[in-house]
């Protein structure tokens, strides 16, 4: 295919978080992909947990003064940006002091999942989209790895369907195995995305990780599957909206073989 933009959204990014599948892939696929000639862009949440120091992470100051609204509060964004030599990226952090500042990722030192995780997933995936726009980048392929990312698809589809930064993205999700949280957010997720406007959201009212899988599944135009037994309702939600189904996991080692998937969305 041509030299295409894309944007890989995290939840997880290796070497910024621990060693997992998700955190492995969500590097493998952009490094890759950026080895072929593609203009490739990153985005993650910059956990209180990850080392500003040592990753020589710092602010974009020309991205500043930016505010996303949650449930009618102003949040200031604040955009930091680091580079992982080695694979010749430059990541984008999405911060913000009353989310992010905290020293863990989506729990505390105890294992108890943060409370306002499901307004941190709105945030993120809002600012997501507004970075976008103030860095005046148009993505061809919005790639979305994790359920902290899960309200992304619908924001691309329902609200930016004319906006010229996406209008004519494709969306591509990864679905992982439930390793992160059980049982639901909270209500401010769904109430969030309700004062946004949101249409078609009935898997985001009771945001368990399997109903967010579903939400997101239904606002993609192509789904990989990153493990051995996907989720059978969100395989169901893809198979009802006729949305391919790819098992992406042989990609990581694979660049011809992403390639060739991301050019299949344009036929």
């Amino acid at each position: 295919m041509d030299s295409k933009r894309i944007l890989y959204v995290a939840q997880e990014l290796h070497p910024y978080m621990p060693d997992s599948p998700m955190a492995k892939q969500a590097l493998a696929f952009p490094k890759r992909m950026n080895e072929l000639g593609n203009e490739v862009r990153v985005f993650m949440p910059r956990y209180g947990n990850i080392n500003e120091r040592r990753h020589q992470l710092h602010e974009v100051i020309r991205l500043s003064g930016m505010n996303v609204v949650i449930n009618d509060v102003d949040q200031p964004l604040i955009i930091k940006v680091a580079s992982i030599p080695q694979a010749r990226l430059q990541v984008y952090f999405i911060d913000n002091e009353d989310y992010f500042k905290r020293k863990g990722d989506i729990s505390d030192a105890s294992g108890t999942l943060y409370p306002d995780n499901d307004e941190r997933a709105l945030f993120f995936s809002k600012s997501v989209i507004e970075t976008i726009k103030k860095l005046g980048w148009k993505p061809d392929v919005v790639h979305v790895m994790g359920w902290m990312c899960s309200p992304l698809p619908l924001y691309i589809k329902q609200f930016n369907t004319t906006d010229p930064y996406f209008a004519d993205a494709k969306v591509v999700l990864s679905l992982y195995d439930n390793d992160t949280f059980t049982g639901r957010l909270g209500d401010q997720l769904p109430l969030g995305m309700q004062f946004d406007g949101a249409k078609a959201m009935e898997s985001f009212t009771e945001p368990t990780f399997e109903n967010l899988q579903c939400g997101a599944v239904l606002h993609s135009d192509a789904v990989l599957t990153m493990c051995d037994a996907p989720f059978s309702e969100a395989m169901n939600t893809a198979k009802k909206h006729n949305i391919p189904v790819t098992d992406g996991r042989p990609f990581a080692s694979d660049p011809a073989g992403l390639k060739a998937f991301y050019e299949s969305l344009f036929a």
